[in-house]
């Protein structure tokens, strides 16, 4: 039986590096894409240590030519691949008179359009090969609406809604499709971070250090829901019960709830 073969976006680091992991530990051919070429030829050594097949291309998800490269570079050496997953992007805080137009542009390209390449790159393939998996990482962010996000809240809710329409339009392919929402977890989104509201820094490394999962714990649910197919992971039992209020809840409910937790 041959061995599953993954590519991940934004695999150096944080829950992309967890998963290239646990994949390499699994059996798995594993190759990792991101942007940041020292971090990436820093640590595909230690995938080499369980995976010795296991690769790290550069590739920035804003630019078609990086994801078409490495489309290519998987075809000649593993004869395609099965499961890719959409994972890098960055981070966006402020109010809505305060954020500019360039930092819209400049979150849409990575968390939304990031996403949107490697679906396009890919699809053929999978298509080609008769079967393929995309794991698409978007946020809470994407199925809640806390005040001062609305860029990153916008860009999430977009990927989980490319997430449902191309779970339906890749069916018949046999593609299938899994969205991830993570809450705040330890990872490395701050760096980059733009923000423009004093002491987010701060706030944000709190709330990330506050929480009971980190990337291992999520990379695991998601190779789990992989194994089963299932479209949503919710990873954070708060997020979980946020959601469920807001989808059940009258509107000035949940927003009072909403409120009280943010204040």
């Amino acid at each position: 039986m041959k061995p599953q073969r993954i590519f991940i976006t934004g695999g150096a680091s944080g829950l992309g590096f967890a998963l290239a992991q646990i994949c390499a530990k699994g059996g798995w051919q594993v190759c990792i894409g991101d942007r940041d070429i020292e971090r990436g030829e820093a640590v595909i050594g230690s995938l080499q240590k369980w995976q010795p097949s296991a690769l790290f291309v550069p590739c920035d998800v804003t630019r078609m030519n990086d994801l078409e490269s490495v489309a290519k570079q998987l075809q000649e050496k593993w004869g395609g691949v099965d499961v890719v997953v959409n994972n890098a992007g960055v981070a966006q805080v402020g109010k809505i008179a305060d954020t500019t137009l360039s930092d819209w542009q400049w979150i849409i390209d990575i968390n939304l359009l990031g996403v949107v390449r490697g679906c396009k790159v890919f699809t053929p393939l999978f298509k080609q090969q008769g079967h393929g998996y995309f794991v698409n990482v978007a946020s809470m962010a994407g199925l809640l609406d806390v005040p001062n996000m609305s860029a990153y809240n916008a860009t999430k809710a977009a990927v989980v809604s490319l997430s449902e329409t191309l779970q339906n339009e890749l069916a018949k392919d046999n593609i299938n499709v899994t969205a991830v929402c993570p809450s705040f977890f330890r990872t490395n989104l701050n760096q980059g971070m733009r923000s423009t509201i004093d002491g987010m820094d701060a706030k944000l490394d709190k709330l990330m250090s506050s929480s009971k999962l980190n990337a291992v714990d999520i990379a695991q649910l998601i190779m789990k829901a992989v194994e089963r197919k299932k479209f949503l992971v919710l990873p954070h039992r708060q997020g979980r019960v946020a959601w469920y209020l807001k989808r059940w809840l009258p509107r000035r409910w949940y927003q009072k709830m909403l409120y009280s937790r943010i204040k």
